[in-house]
């Protein structure tokens, strides 16, 4: 049966060395490598993953058009005029950088995607719970009504397949935890965090034309807030946030994860991993459950271990978080005097007269530049 949400609803091993390639390509998503990168990685942490930080390495070209490994490489000893042995032994070629220089040699080997693919699990792509369910002749929804509810999203730490740019960095309170008519919807928030993204395109698309990076984000700014309500955003913020990801390896998703999760609207259930290649992995998610507000978050975390329907269940997988709200029965059977708010009421008591006006002067600005005044 179709899902209803309510207004309510939505407010919500031994040492691992091992041949890889991989294009890193333009770092920015979407456009297409034009040739394979030799790429090596090694699990140097002993953990059976290359996915953390200095694991992997883009291949050095060498002499004789072979390819080195710089993890772990080593300087080559001199054994006698113009012959050289590797300290890590025998087994490991000592070889010249094609650019010149002393010879070196690399425990860990190098190959290309070609040889050996790399398998990428595709973004979570969770929707959320619709806004309107089917209603029947008398005008009753014949759905489930969910309140509070999420939506599972990921973010990727830096790894191999973003460049090594963390994408879940915390960016800022982009995403505004508003009152009123904004917390009607899931989507409300989804929303504003894909203009993010839209805008950070046009910004792209500016600054491979030629575009200084000022100019770049001055575009992204006007193709961003077409259709958002600029009260619901801090645009200083996402403008300095496009600029920050122009040339980062993030994803829509990614941005988005990241932009909710600074606003303290995610709670993280976990890492997996997203990206493998000979079986082993070489990048790594945080799964999330993300909600319309800060509110919505702090209620489910609470909430949850009150209710058996729960149990066993908890947020699910980081692979597939768990992300449903509560049905109107089990909100009912929420007692809320167990619940500490303190930290969403902290944040309403700290938006000042001065805040609010300057939430009115970027609904005002917003709307002449997107009027073009």
């Amino acid at each position: 049966m179709k899902r209803r949400s309510s207004p309510l609803a939505s407010t919500f091993a031994p040492n691992l060395a091992i041949a890889l390639a991989l294009f890193l390509g333009t770092a920015f998503v979407g456009v297409s490598p034009a040739h394979a990168e030799q790429i090596c990685a090694a699990d140097l942490n002993g953990n059976g993953d290359a996915a953390d930080a200095g694991e992997t390495g883009s291949c050095t070209a060498m002499e004789n058009n072979s390819w080195q490994c710089p993890i772990q490489a080593v300087a080559c000893t001199v054994t006698a005029p113009g012959a050289y042995a590797c300290p890590l032994g025998a087994q490991y070629p000592c070889e010249v950088p094609a650019s010149g220089g002393a010879p070196t040699c690399s425990p860990n080997a190098c190959q290309d995607t070609g040889a050996a693919p790399v398998t990428e699990e595709p973004p979570m792509g969770d929707p959320g719970v619709p806004a309107d369910g089917v209603v029947d002749a008398d005008g009753n929804c014949t759905a489930n009504i969910e309140i509070f509810s999420g939506r599972a999203v990921r973010c990727r730490p830096p790894g191999l397949l973003n460049t090594f740019s963390n994408c879940c960095k915390d960016k800022g309170k982009i995403v505004k935890d508003g009152m009123g008519s904004s917390l009607g919807s899931i989507g409300t928030k989804i929303a504003v965090a894909k203009g993010v993204f839209t805008g950070m395109k046009a910004a792209y698309t500016a600054f491979k034309a030629g575009a200084t990076a000022s100019q770049a984000a001055s575009a992204g700014a006007n193709a961003m807030i077409v259709g958002i309500d600029p009260t619901s955003i801090a645009i200083s913020l996402a403008v300095n946030f496009m600029i920050e990801v122009l040339l980062q390896g993030c994803d829509q998703e990614d941005m988005e994860t990241g932009m909710l999760r600074g606003s303290g609207m995610c709670h993280e259930v976990g890492t997996y991993c997203t990206s493998k290649i000979l079986g082993i992995c070489i990048q790594k998610a945080k799964g999330h459950c993300c909600f319309n507000t800060k509110l919505g978050r702090i209620i489910q975390e609470q909430g949850r271990p009150q209710l058996k329907s729960f149990n066993g269940l908890g947020w699910g997988t980081p692979k597939k978080p768990y992300c449903r709200g509560f049905t109107p029965e089990e909100f009912q059977a929420l007692d809320f005097s167990k619940m500490d708010l303190s930290e969403y009421y902290a944040e309403i008591e700290a938006r000042t007269q001065s805040q609010i006006q300057i939430d009115m002067k970027d609904r005002i600005d917003a709307y002449m530049q997107a009027v073009g005044k």
